[in-house]
């Protein structure tokens, strides 16, 4: 008689350890390094939208559609997640085990905002979690995914002076000095799996989508004769819903050595509730005090609407060609992304953007493997292009160019020799907006990942 027995090994709690820590250093780093972001372009729609790829595939562009990694997670196309294996660990095909990954990165971002028409810009650094994500095989050919990551932001603070003309006598009145801030973003929380059918794969991600957009008018009226109240204008929503995608491979051996995996991804058109408060008062600034309430003109609470989310769809292929039997040589991908941003909906209000598209392209080179470390190490590149779904007067033009390495890092630990850790970097170049955009916004990203994997669950067989 076969008796079968799930045992999860000891070192569940050692790599456990090792990730949390290296989560809570990138999130103190995460703290200590933040900035003042003022990114005016982050008004509109849900805010600036973070980047949608692990770092692993982010140095290539973007290219998610049809990449896999056994030791990453592409949370982009949940079918991927049926390439975690599990695997025998020994020849006599007593054991068998699953490695288990947990993905985690951050952001390094240095953007320089310029005005087209004068002198003026403005440079903030910042430092942004990117995403937290833990990939589980469940047998061969069926995985699970969960995590959290951010999907927009928003922040900006812009002061602007001006004179107030009469439209009776055409002539200035007043001088007005008007301030706009705006603060908020949202997050995505959601777990799915990807079930393999030999060449075809499938999966699906489901979340909760959630977030919130606050903006903050005050003007003041500069006169040397009357006095005038400053004037606050807020406006807070939050929001939230549940939030699905859907993604396939589908795999065509070549030859031996040749691969070619197509893939597609997106989601439909979805609803998110939202709750917004609206405030109009009158204040009284102090220089050192800060700003107190003088009246409430205004004050409505909890007013119930929707959010309408678009749909989006990418499709792409990766080729894949081993150098040699050791080693898995050149990978190189497209990407094709749209997304229908002028179904977009705000309490049934639409807002400056447009339907976009982006065309991303990318690479990655591993040499043969020897005891010399950068021959270990992989290299990438890509870039993209395609119009912003920011459209504020004129089409907002975009671009990017990428480098990465993916950096093997050693294992000390020899009570857990199935450890596998990996450093992966990525360096972007991102360009929105020319001479005939409003403002030109210049943004040199670093990002900076984990990879951590081990055998996490092991079932052994007694005879």
């Amino acid at each position: 008689m076969r008796l079968v027995k799930l045992i999860i090994s000891k070192k569940i709690n050692e790599l456990a350890l090792k990730s949390w820590t290296i989560c809570a250093l990138l999130l103190f780093l995460v703290n200590v390094a933040k900035a003042q972001d003022n990114s005016p372009y982050s008004r509109y729609g849900i805010g600036d939208l973070m980047p949608n790829s692990n770092i692993a595939t982010r140095g290539m562009g973007g290219i998610s559609a049809g990449f896999i990694d056994m030791v990453s997670v592409n949370f982009n196309n949940p079918a991927s997640y049926s390439q975690f294996k599990t695997f025998l660990e020994e020849k006599t095909l007593k054991s068998m085990s699953g490695r288990v990954v947990l993905d985690i990165g951050t952001n390094f971002d240095n953007r320089t905002i310029k005005s087209t028409t004068g002198p003026e810009k403005f440079t903030s650094s910042n430092a942004i979690f990117s995403y937290m994500q833990m990939g589980i095989p469940i047998k061969n050919n069926i995985g699970m995914s969960f995590g959290l990551r951010p999907v927009s932001r928003i922040g900006y603070h812009i002061t602007k002076r001006e004179k107030l003309i009469d439209p009776l006598t055409n002539k200035p009145i007043d001088s007005a000095l008007t301030e706009f801030k705006g603060d908020g973003g949202s997050y995505l929380a959601s777990t799915g799996a990807g079930f393999a059918f030999k060449n075809w794969s499938v999966g699906f991600n489901v979340g909760y989508l959630f977030g919130n957009k606050n903006y903050t008018s005050k003007r003041a009226l500069l006169n040397d004769t009357v006095a005038y109240h400053n004037a606050n204008y807020t406006t807070k929503t939050s929001y939230g819903n549940l939030h699905v995608n859907f993604g396939t491979q589908y795999k065509i051996d070549i030859n031996k050595s040749t691969t070619i995996r197509l893939g597609a991804y997106g989601s439909l058109q979805q609803k998110l509730n939202a709750s917004t408060d609206l405030l109009r008062e009158t204040f009284i600034r102090n220089a050192t005090a800060g700003d107190f309430t003088l009246d409430s003109v205004s004050y409505q609470r909890n007013i119930l609407g929707d959010i309408i989310m678009p749909s989006n769809l990418g499709v792409g292929f990766v080729y894949e060609r081993m150098l040699d039997k050791n080693s898995p040589g050149l990978l190189f991908g497209v990407d094709f992304v749209q997304t229908q941003w002028e179904n977009y909906r705000y309490y049934g209000q639409t807002d400056l953007v447009q339907n976009n598209w982006q065309l991303k392209f990318g690479g990655q080179l591993r040499p043969t493997p020897t005891r010399n470390y950068w021959s270990n190490v992989a290299f990438r590149a890509g870039f993209f292009f395609g119009p912003d779904y920011i459209n504020v007067k004129k089409s907002l033009s975009q671009y990017g160019v990428s480098f990465g390495l993916e950096l093997p890092v050693a294992n000390y630990n020899r009570l857990s020799p199935g450890q596998f850790t990996r450093l992966n970097l990525s360096f972007e170049y991102i360009n929105r907006g020319n001479n005939n955009n409003l403002l030109k916004d210049n943004n040199f990203r670093i990002s900076a990942g984990f990879n951590l994997s081990d055998i996490w669950f092991r079932k052994t067989r007694y005879e």
